[in-house]
């Protein structure tokens, strides 16, 4: 009796670290963060924001700084991005952001390349330099329309 009663007790233990750590693979791939830093709101206006979607990252050199927390239109209906990025990191007034893709067709984040300026962007402030989403369908049917115009 004592033997059925360990090995239960062992296989109990054993569901429920799977259990945990299937929970926490979920919340990690879900973008949803526990007890993260204090974070600012910045804005970010695209001509193209492609695939991107609420919560992709925002990082800086690969590392990850924060994450877009809405996207809507501005008052010219062009696409406009809130990011959520850490208060401890001073992006300048200069710097841009980018859409990026991670991969040839992996997900895509807000890159931000940093400017030179001493003046740090604050809560609410938008960045002056944006680069849109590269799109694949058009460069394709780009290069198609150019092919039937030379022939």
């Amino acid at each position: 009796m004592q033997n059925h009663a360990t090995r239960d007790l062992i296989v109990g233990l054993f569901v429920l670290v799977g259990l945990a750590t299937l929970a926490y693979l979920s919340l990690q791939v879900g973008g949803i963060e526990f007890g993260a830093a204090r974070r600012i709101r910045l804005e970010a206006t695209f001509d193209d924001i492609g695939g991107l979607s609420v919560r992709a990252p925002v990082r800086i050199g690969g590392v990850k700084i924060g994450q877009v927390s809405a996207i809507g239109l501005d008052d010219e209906s062009r696409p406009k991005v809130t990011l959520e990025v850490d208060d401890d990191v001073a992006i300048s007034s200069d710097s841009s952001a980018a859409i990026r893709t991670a991969g040839l067709l992996g997900d895509q984040f807000i890159s931000v390349e940093l400017g030179a300026e001493d003046d740090a962007l604050a809560e609410g402030e938008a960045f002056q330099f944006t680069e849109s989403a590269f799109s694949i369908d058009k460069l394709v049917g780009r290069l198609v329309h150019d092919a039937g115009v030379s022939d």
